[in-house]
């Protein structure tokens, strides 16, 4: 019997040491996440609207990068963060080390679907290329909508776009999943909106 998780977006078991990194295998997954993904990094801070004094949540992590841009680019208050792996969140915490002494930066385990907050707990939360390995995407949804504030933003985004690269093209999802995650956020949430940035296929969406 298969006890693997298995992706909503690709019906099979989610085995790749990218999707929960451990050992030697996952610290060098986040390396790789850490220098593929800085277009795509820079990309979501543009869409996103932080204000002075809120507070951000961001699903799954990895080594921190994004993290780290949200500590030295934005004003927000708190930065959140969970992920499943107990490996990235070291080397988050080691990336992000002064901001998380300082307690301006919160690192902890967890996932979309139980990230272990309480309700109502983020102005903003942000989920950067791993929304398609979710094993359920109406419980990640639900459980995002209620960490988020009244009138809180949610932004999610995936590989893809309209000048992605050969390796965002070979993992972009197909039109009826990213249909069917618009479709989703719509039932969920309220302003849901399609945004095609040149790596990413992202989606925004008004709690």
């Amino acid at each position: 019997m298969d006890t693997q998780e298995r992706s909503w977006a690709f019906d099979q078991p989610v085995s790749s040491p990218f999707a929960r990194p451990e050992g030697l295998l996952g610290r060098l997954a986040g390396v790789i996440m850490r220098r593929t993904n800085r277009r795509d990094q820079q990309e979501v801070l543009g869409l996103l609207d932080i204000r002075p004094g809120q507070d951000v949540l961001e699903v799954g992590y990895g080594p921190g990068a994004l993290v780290r841009l949200l500590a030295e680019r934005t004003r927000a208050a708190r930065i959140l963060g969970v992920d499943p792996s107990g490996e990235m969140r070291a080397a988050a915490a080691k990336l992000n080390r002064a901001a998380v002494a300082a307690g301006r930066v919160d690192l902890r385990t967890g996932t979309a679907a139980d990230t272990g907050l309480p309700d109502q707990s983020a102005d903003v939360v942000v989920s950067v290329n791993n929304v398609a390995i979710w094993p359920d995407l109406n419980a990640g949804l639900r459980e995002l909508h209620r960490v988020l504030r009244p009138g809180g933003t949610l932004l999610i985004a995936w590989h893809g776009g309209a000048g992605a690269t050969r390796l965002a093209r070979s993992l972009r999802l197909p039109e009826d999943k990213l249909t069917h995650l618009n479709d989703a956020l719509a039932t969920t949430f309220t302003q849901a909106t399609r945004h095609r940035l040149s790596t990413l296929d992202a989606f925004t969406a008004t709690r």
